[in-house]
């Protein structure tokens, strides 16, 4: 199983663009910035630093990562990176979650963060054949101020490979109402609505997403199953749900794998997709979340590429590139067969 998903092609769908910075990436940049960051500026301390006691606690270590980007080259750096990486698993296709607000509040220039991700995008493009999309999200930590710098820097300049609008960090105390102006602009481009819900809090804030949002996907969404009219209302629209089991148990929102509730979202007849969110903080990447799911929904070679089908038809890939990459899934599994 383990080699079949290797070689399988994958598309991902939740997964951080900060938080895909593999330890080398991380350990130079804490090594650029010595003396000014705590973040070790060894590989093999960063596992050790990436123990999260809370979801809380996991939010503050991000933030420390985030603060050794510090220039557009750091940027520029940090995604051919993730890339490369993403090319290693067979990803072909990846909606990467970015957040330029943190960013900019760092002080680097909106338009050369643009700049920055769009030319590692091109490089990953020609170097590895690997497709990025963008997703741009708001810190919900930062509150309506990051979310009109975000609004904003798309409204002066949108790139083209830019597809959704997310809402990320804490749940707890960041209500989803408040931001639904934001969306509403976010929509009026075109972008998709992508929001984390349901992943520290209970079933509410996944309606919320829904109502105030106008959520097409939703992240994590760990607490949708302890309500049924929820569940029913989320199959019979054919929302889909991005799944990121070790991410949950990583930062505490779900007590052990076994009581993970992605068996239950399968057999209610949702729509589930499987993702790394923050692989490398969680000692995991895309390839080992596939290997958990298919440990815990008893599935076959057959079965995972169906998963791995599932993340392509939820995409927001144009519907010639999502029959392209879906042909190819099967013509990988029948050859394995």
């Amino acid at each position: 199983m383990r080699d079949f998903i290797q070689g399988l092609p994958k598309a991902e769908l939740h997964v951080h663009h900060v938080g895909s910075a593999s330890p080398r990436v991380v350990a130079d940049l804490a090594a650029r910035y010595e003396g000014a960051t705590d973040v070790p500026a060894d590989p093999e301390r960063l596992a050790e630093y990436f123990t999260f006691t809370d979801f809380r606690h996991f939010v503050d270590l991000y933030l420390n990562v985030v603060d050794l980007i510090r220039t557009p080259e750091d940027i520029r750096d940090l995604t051919y990176g993730v890339a490369r990486d993403m090319a290693a698993q067979n990803i072909r296709y990846a909606e990467l979650t970015c957040t330029p607000s943190s960013h900019i509040r760092r002080g680097i220039d909106g338009m050369a963060y643009l700049e920055a991700i769009e030319d590692a995008r091109v490089l990953a493009q020609r170097d590895f054949g690997l497709t990025l999309k963008w997703v741009f999200d708001i810190p919900g930590e930062s509150g309506l101020e990051a979310a009109e710098a975000t609004v904003a820097l798309i409204e002066a300049r949108q790139p083209e490979s830019l597809v959704g609008f997310g809402l990320g960090g804490p749940e707890i105390g960041v209500p989803r109402p408040q931001f639904a102006p934001y969306f509403e602009r976010a929509l009026a481009l075109g972008l998709h609505s992508v929001p984390h819900a349901g992943e520290s809090t209970g079933p509410e804030t996944v309606w919320d997403a829904l109502r105030h949002l106008k959520a097409e996907r939703i992240g994590h969404g760990t607490s949708l199953v302890q309500d049924p009219e929820l569940v029913d209302h989320l199959g019979e629209h054919r929302i889909p749900i991005e799944v990121c089991p070790t991410s949950n148990i990583a930062t505490g929102v779900v007590k052990d794998l076994d009581q993970h509730p992605i068996r239950q979202m399968v057999d209610a007849g949702l729509v589930v997709t499987v993702n790394s969110d923050d692989p490398p903080m969680f000692g995991t990447e895309l390839n080992r979340e596939y290997e958990v799911a298919a440990k815990l929904l008893g599935l076959d070679e057959r079965g995972v590429a169906e998963l791995a089908k599932n993340a392509v038809q939820s995409s927001f890939l144009d519907a010639g590139g999502k029959r392209a990459l879906a042909a190819e899934i099967d013509a990988y599994a029948a050859q394995a067969r």
